[in-house]
């Protein structure tokens, strides 16, 4: 149910659990074998990396579904292969869900955004101040109940959505309204309740009425209620660089409205498809659920309304990554591109799910269309200059221009006696003066160094510098 932007940094282990397993789905969108070929390689090196014993991805072209697969075993116990209809728990992704409810809900005058929670709840402190919207977007104050990336004693056992509330949400706000973000899963259990009182009856099956069932996710359960079945994934922790042991069940109730959900990464896709498409909101709701909440001081807080907000790259994403006992989730949709990636995991306190998002959407779904991508080219381009060398129909005239003999002659004598680079890495990437920007961290020979370049759109090179990091 945590949300983590960067969840614990995984921890390497030399062999995945299980063997890699199930049938890929067909690719409406038209994903070529070397495209899969690839994604399937990045989800099995990060199962390997990290330890995690199973994941189920999904992944979204030209708005369409375009490829699923399951990779590793679901349960390790039972030797069972993972396949791509297993159900996974999505943790805080849920919480798109919840604050889809509520914009619902005010499309329908039922509420609005804007109301102060002493309309709902005026026992809550400061409810004559907080707003829905400063609830959804987490700058209301109130302290987050489970802050922990394991489960406490009190909360394998069951408890009501009120007694949360009486314990995290009637004791003093952390800051003033407004003034601070601070990720709280107290107030998405405040959004669930007031959906339930303004729609007149329970989150879970109003989500299935108005947005499950229209969209066809018939996988969704609520998985606050009772533990995944048998034949479903099992849940998985760590502890150190040990192996993969089951973790335990949260008590029913801790999850509502903040994490309650499970699914099929394919059912998910279709909720980011409805996203792309905007088929279930009204474009002014999508509109206040993707825009960047502002502090009072203007201040950017990277979150929208039960979702993170940014540029990655120069695209627009839409995001959230989800972790309850045993599993981790990233959701990345960009939709000015008509794409998206689903990761689903089961194997908490990881970041193998983001890893395996950032990398498909990276290297798939974004890489350049010519045969050789921009790191790999810039590594030859390095290896050249080492020798004094340059292919000079890689680069404009201007940049043609830079490499002089005095410019080559340094740049050899200075990069070959570092011999070959230990590691040659993207550090960023974004556009400028209409041209894609670069820039790379190079480690050889003890010395670390920076090379900044901008692609031109028929991508040839107008800069490639080498410089002291």
């Amino acid at each position: 149910m945590k949300s983590r932007s960067a969840l614990l940094a995984a921890v390497a282990l030399a062999a995945a659990a299980g063997a890699f397993a199930a049938t890929p789905s067909p690719s409406p969108a038209g994903l070529d074998p070397a495209a899969i070929a690839k994604i399937d390689r990045i989800a099995q090196d990060q199962l390997k990396k990290t330890g995690a014993p199973s994941a189920s991805i999904a992944v979204v072209r030209e708005g369409q579904l375009a490829y699923t697969h399951a990779y590793g075993t679901a349960n390790l116990e039972r030797h069972l292969a993972a396949t791509a209809e297993m159900q996974y728990s999505i943790g805080s992704i849920s919480k798109q869900f919840a604050a889809s409810a509520l914009l619902l809900l005010a499309q329908e005058g039922k509420l609005s955004l804007d109301d102060k929670l002493a309309r709902w709840f005026p026992d809550l402190t400061r409810a004559n101040d907080v707003t829905v919207r400063e609830i959804l977007s987490m700058t209301a104050g109130y302290q987050d109940f489970w802050p922990e990336d394991y489960v406490m004693p009190t909360m394998m056992k069951a408890t009501p959505a009120d007694a949360i509330l009486t314990g995290w949400a009637r004791k003093p706000l952390d800051f003033e309204p407004g003034t601070k973000w601070q990720y709280s899963n107290t107030n998405y259990v405040i959004a669930g309740l007031i959906a339930e009182k303004a729609s007149g009856g329970e989150l879970f099956p109003f989500l299935q009425k108005r947005i499950f069932q229209p969209l066809g996710m018939s996988s969704v359960t609520n998985s606050d209620a009772a533990a995944l079945p048998a034949n479903e994934p099992m849940r998985y922790q760590r502890f150190g660089l040990g192996p993969p042991r089951p973790a335990p069940k949260e008590g029913a109730g801790w999850m509502f409205a903040a994490g309650e959900l499970a699914m099929t990464a394919g059912d998910l896709a279709k909720w980011d498809i409805s996203m792309i498409n905007q088929t279930v909101l009204k474009p002014e709701s999508y509109h206040e659920m993707e825009t960047e909440t502002l502090l009072k001081n203007g201040a950017g807080t990277r979150y929208g309304l039960g979702v993170s907000v940014s540029l990655v790259n120069g695209r627009r994403m839409i995001s959230h990554g989800g972790e309850v006992s045993g599993f981790t989730a990233q959701n990345a949709v960009y939709p000015d591109d008509k794409a998206a990636v689903v990761v689903l995991t089961n194997l908490d306190a990881s970041g193998a799910s983001q890893e395996i998002a950032n990398k498909i959407a990276d290297q798939v779904l974004f890489a350049p269309a010519t045969a050789e991508g921009p790191l790999a080219q810039a590594r030859k381009i390095f290896a050249g200059l080492q020798h004094g060398k340059i292919d000079r129909a890689l680069f404009t005239d201007n940049c043609n221009a830079y490499f002089t003999s005095t410019a080559l002659h340094d740049l050899a004598a200075s990069l070959k006696p570092l011999g070959q680079p230990k590691s040659f890495i993207e550090s960023s990437q974004g556009l400028r003066g209409g041209m894609t920007f670069h820039h790379y961290t190079v480690e050889a020979g003890g010395k670390t160094l920076s090379i900044i370049t901008y692609t031109m759109a028929d991508g040839k090179l107008e800069q490639y510098i080498v410089a002291a990091e």
